[in-house]
């Protein structure tokens, strides 16, 4: 498995270049001319994802079914909205018709040009090798439309398998390169749901099954099962693993990580009062990506920690949510390059439990990739973690501005070019990407 490619970001930050703008463009000027020599006779096709595209999801899928047959895709960063190079192979033009996805055939001379153009502006090539193999953390409840993850992959075409807490305490994210957390609540307070539903059936129902599991899983409360599930997580990523996360997945992870060996969980909820002094004894050490928050733990307010900013974002209202993605080096950096690769620059912010994220709890170590301008505000943020990375996105529907109980699917054939979606995407093929070289 390619599990070292996240290394390299922080490391291009301080100052480790892998190589020279001037030996980048001469390597891509090389690329030209061998694809220029190849002649017009041998094509390729482009799968353009700026504003051109019909159907950007699902170009995600298309590239990924390339990959599944032991083919290359060459993803072109910063060139035309982060496009794809697909090798011309029997039925691919029928297999993106079929799908609403727009290629352009480019012979060698176009292919040429492209990488001439790439190798002089802010672009680059990232070889992408493997189709990675997929798994995504949901309970056996789960509904499709509870999280946008599945339903982005499920558009796409995209494989992938559900694991839940007995897959991940018995190793089986060994065979995975990369992992999603469905908006799970790692704490064991069952979302903090409690004031406003616990009487509902599908709470109490949820209460009773979790409870269950951990028993049979050895674990006397909830908390504490979660905690072992966060801590069998933490590890696979620092082995090497690719984490996404979304919504309140995000920092109920960490929160729990940091309350190893104490209680933070009301009584309301596993029957048992709170450790003293608990806030002073959690361990920041253990967190991917936050540290020094402070936590919420009254269990009518529906909230765990000062880390997000759901308020902040509530009082702005869907007319003025917006968060800006930075733009990166894709020669330099091209970690965070891939991962905010878009054919728009702002995205339309959109709630859920955890919206995003306050930037003073969040450790010097992760890189901001999308805020609110002129607020402490970051949506979309990454960081390294061990051999690993893991990248946190806020909100729960990109294309649901406030997604509440109960609320219908997100038919996704309506938002085929969706920014939101797309970020979410990239993170797929992050695993996929080979990893270059590094001189220091």
């Amino acid at each position: 498995m390619n599990r070292t490619l996240g290394k390299r970001s922080n490391a291009a930050r301080r100052g480790a270049r892998a190589r020279t703008p001037h030996a980048l463009a001469g390597a891509l000027a090389l690329l030209a001319a061998l694809a220029l020599s190849a002649g017009a006779a041998r094509a390729d096709y482009l799968v353009p994802m700026d504003l051109a595209q019909t159907n950007h999801l699902k170009a995600y899928g298309l590239a990924y079914r390339v990959l599944a047959t032991g083919e290359n895709v060459k993803w072109l960063l910063n060139y035309r909205g982060g496009s794809f190079l697909l090798p011309e192979r029997s039925g691919l033009l029928t297999e993106a018709q079929a799908r609403g996805v727009r290629l352009e055939r480019v012979d060698g001379v176009a292919v040429a040009a492209i990488l001439r153009e790439v190798g002089e502006s802010n672009a680059d090539v990232i070889l992408l090798e493997k189709a990675p193999a997929i798994a995504i953390y949901a309970p056996p409840n789960k509904q499709p439309w509870d999280d946008a993850v599945m339903l982005a992959l499920t558009y796409a075409d995209i494989p992938y398998t559900i694991v839940y807490d007995r897959e991940v305490l018995s190793g089986e994210l060994e065979k995975y390169d990369w992992l999603h957390l469905h908006h799970e609540d790692f704490t064991g307070q069952y979302g903090k749901f409690y004031g406003g539903f616990r009487a509902q059936e599908w709470y109490i129902q949820e209460q009773v099954m979790s409870e269950r599991l951990a028993a049979a899983l050895g674990f006397d409360k909830v908390s504490e099962e979660k905690k072992a599930v966060a801590r069998a997580i933490s590890s696979y990523v620092r082995a090497g693993g690719f984490l996404f996360a979304m919504c309140s997945a995000t920092d109920s992870f960490d929160i729990a990580l940091a309350a190893e060996g104490i209680d933070i969980v009301p009584r309301e909820y596993d029957h048992d009062g709170t450790t003293p002094n608990a806030q002073e004894r959690l361990d920041f050490s253990r967190c991917l990506a936050f540290e020094n928050f402070t936590l919420i733990m009254d269990p009518l307010v529906y909230e765990f920690s000062n880390i997000d900013m759901t308020p902040q974002a509530g009082a702005r209202g869907e007319a003025r949510d917006y968060f800006t993605l930075f733009e990166f080096s894709a020669k330099y950096d091209p970690v965070p390059t891939m991962l905010v690769q878009n054919h728009v620059s702002v995205v339309k912010g959109f709630m859920g439990q955890t919206t995003s994220f306050n930037k003073n709890t969040m450790k010097k170590k992760v890189l901001v990739l999308g805020e609110v301008k002129g607020a402490d505000e970051a949506r979309y943020i990454h960081g390294n973690f061990g051999m690993g990375t893991f990248t946190f996105l806020g909100g729960h529907d990109p294309e649901d501005y406030q997604h509440l109980v109960g609320d219908p699917p997100t038919d996704l054939s309506l938002y085929p070019n969706s920014p939101g979606y797309r970020l979410i995407l990239n993170n797929i093929l992050f695993p996929a990407a080979k990893k270059k070289e590094q001189k220091t």
